[in-house]
């Protein structure tokens, strides 16, 4: 892909989001249960950063903790509504590829259901060492992708997208699609761009851009991979 035509794509998915704010949130007022098994990995006092914060639904998990939360989305509208519903925690408008943090600031980092929307290897590269170059030596990085290889309707968009791309007639990468989102009365109100990650690519990325794998695998309801990942210890 070229790098121009991600960087539309990142604008654009910035944008749907804003189209699409207000259903998004109504969506999102829940941590799904699938994913509590992933919040064991957080202790008492850790600093936890929360990429992709949405309207800040995870801060209640890590409350519970007893963390240092900090939340971040590049949507102001989502940002918005998460210090409305969670005044009590920390939020800020950033980008996920440009962080305005210092190295080694967090023992945590999370990113729930965002890394598929990131077009472009390079990007995703950047994203990874984003999280690493903020993560404290030995922090750790848990991140899930959407898992839709199970969706018959949604797998058929990654062949009828590949062979667009195969007739020329589409500047997607391979696996690359573009996910209609329906108002209430069933009207297309955008495309949001996604990429179908398997867990082989989640490695490869990790291991490219300096983390240490340490697991893999489907969430329970199979509709979510997951990677968890460290950043190696200084010597």
């Amino acid at each position: 892909m070229k790098e121009s035509y991600a960087e539309y794509l990142l604008k654009k998915t910035k944008n749907d989001y804003d189209l699409i704010l207000d259903k998004f949130s109504d969506t999102r007022k829940f941590v799904w249960e699938d994913l509590l098994p992933l919040f064991d990995y957080v202790n008492r006092g850790d600093k936890v950063l929360d990429l992709g914060c949405g309207n800040g639904r995870l801060s209640k998990i890590f409350k519970k903790k007893n963390a240092n939360y900090i939340g971040v989305d590049n949507v102001r509208g989502l940002i918005e509504e998460a210090k409305k519903l969670f005044p009590e925690n920390d939020f800020k408008v950033a980008d996920v590829l440009d962080l305005p943090f210092s190295e080694n600031s967090f023992d945590k980092v999370y990113s729930i259901a965002v890394l598929h929307h990131i077009p472009s290897k390079k990007f995703r590269i950047k994203f990874f060492k984003e999280a690493k170059r903020v993560l404290k030596p030995g922090g750790i990085l848990i991140l899930t992708t959407w898992n839709l290889w199970n969706m018959k309707k949604k797998r058929n968009l990654i062949f009828k997208h590949a062979l667009l791309k195969i007739a020329g007639k589409s500047k997607l990468d391979f696996k690359d699609v573009l996910l209609a989102w329906k108002n209430n009365e069933g009207k297309k109100v955008t495309e949001r761009y996604i990429h179908f990650f398997t867990q082989r690519d989640l490695r490869k990325l990790a291991k490219k851009s300096g983390f240490k794998v340490k697991k893999t695998g489907n969430l329970k309801k199979k509709y979510n991979t997951y990677l968890i990942a460290q950043k190696p210890a200084e010597n």
